[in-house]
């Protein structure tokens, strides 16, 4: 995304989120003053510029319905709402500042290169960390099973056998997988 896209979706948001919950009624959250409530809504946009306009949408009816603070009048926190973007319109994963040094990190290269990238991406969206000893074990582990599951599928395919529409679907969401991955260890924006 460029400046003037970021900037033009920036003001979408203000537009199509934050000033619609305003004009309902609710308030900056108690425990912010009103600078660092601004800063929380600037930030708030700068992050969601990448949602379309159908899915802000979504997120200004769900956070309506889903007011902070004890009287249920309060704007949600920044976090939650990232929370509840991030279901209604995952981000590009080129845009996470977390999933970009992963991959650039030899953590990375070493998933791409060992083939257990796709599983590592997919842990890093789920929990937005860097992976523990434990949760390497548990994607390496995982990956196992989704390699020996393409290998099988490839080896029908390469005897011309019959592999259900869902075993090729998965396998080539795989190798798509594993084409944006190693793009991320490369550098590359996808």
């Amino acid at each position: 995304m460029n400046s003037a896209e970021q900037a033009a979706g920036e003001k979408r948001v203000r537009e199509q989120l934050v000033t619609p919950l305003l004009r309902r009624g609710l308030t900056k959250p108690a425990s912010l003053t009103k600078d660092q409530f601004e800063d929380m809504v600037q930030d708030l946009c700068a992050r969601l510029a990448y949602m379309s306009d159908v899915n802000l949408a979504a997120l200004e009816e769900q956070a309506a319905a889903s007011p902070s603070g004890k009287d249920k009048d309060r704007f949600p926190i920044a976090n939650k709402m990232l929370e509840w973007a991030a279901v209604i319109q995952r981000p590009d994963e080129s845009n996470s500042p977390l999933i970009r040094a992963v991959f650039a990190h030899e953590l990375g290269k070493g998933a791409v290169r060992d083939d257990w990238a796709p599983e590592l991406l997919v842990d890093l969206r789920k929990s937005r960390r860097w992976p523990t000893e434990f949760a390497l074990k548990r994607i390496l582990e995982s990956a196992k099973g989704a390699r020996d599951r393409q290998h099988s599928i490839e080896r029908r395919m390469a005897r011309a056998e019959t592999v259900s529409v869902i075993d090729a679907g998965w396998r080539d969401k795989r190798i798509a997988a594993m084409r944006k991955c190693e793009g991320l260890a490369q550098g590359e924006a996808s």
